[in-house]
């Protein structure tokens, strides 16, 4: 379980943030002596940390700036303020994201998990059962009706994020920061073709209704 420190001093947002965060299987800690934050940050030893720009004492950058000497643990920084300026600074005191407020839990949560696949090999539980059958993330396959079915790198993903959420919506947006750590220039026909093609190797797979399409919102997987 990933162990991730929130580092704000908005308890209702810090509390939000760490429900999401928690739902979605993460340990989150939130912190609490805003003149210690480094001291915080040894003592709860994450794998990232979420950090406010604006904080008592001394802000987000500063104490980025002293996680930095000893630890590569990522950063991404957090804020109302969300003008470029803002965000150079944040990349050159060694933040690896940043996320302006208000908070978006599928944003968050979705840059949270790019981060965590670029310094941890992070990937969800190897395996999970629906509609019958069973995908293994790990070895990026499905296995339904005695048969055995290899998904490509992006199938996998899609699978993979729609079953994290089994039942709710996915946004097309957190679909393409899964696949491509961005919602930026990418053409969404892109993302169209993907599932498109994994819709077919489903139904090759007697899966053909198990991902729906919510106009204007995104896609789920019941079952």
């Amino acid at each position: 379980m990933y162990r991730i420190l929130i580092v704000e001093d908005d308890e209702i947002i810090a509390t939000e943030i760490a429900k999401s965060l928690v739902s979605w299987g993460f340990d989150a800690r939130i912190a609490r002596d805003f003149a210690r934050i480094d001291e915080e940050f040894s003592r709860t030893e994450p794998q990232l940390v979420i950090m406010d720009i604006s904080l008592p004492y001394y802000n987000g950058y500063y104490w980025c700036e002293r996680i930095r000497r000893g630890s590569k643990a990522p950063i991404v920084f957090l804020s109302s303020r969300a003008d470029t300026a803002d965000v150079v600074m944040a990349v050159n005191m060694g933040g690896d994201d940043y996320i302006a407020k208000p908070v978006d839990p599928e944003l968050l949560i979705a840059k949270v998990q790019a981060v965590l696949r670029r310094a941890y090999d992070y990937e969800p539980a190897a395996k999970t059962r629906f509609c019958g059958a069973e995908f293994d993330a790990g070895a990026s396959c499905l296995l339904a009706n005695g048969a055995r079915w290899e998904l490509t790198k992006n199938e996998s993903r899609i699978l993979g994020a729609l079953l994290e959420r089994r039942g709710g919506i996915v946004s097309r947006e957190e679909l393409m920061l899964r696949l491509w750590d961005s919602d930026e220039f990418v053409d969404e026909n892109t993302l169209t073709v993907n599932v498109n093609r994994l819709r077919k190797t489903l139904a090759e797979a007697g899966l053909a209704e198990c991902v729906k399409t919510h106009k204007g919102q995104g896609y789920s997987v019941d079952g």
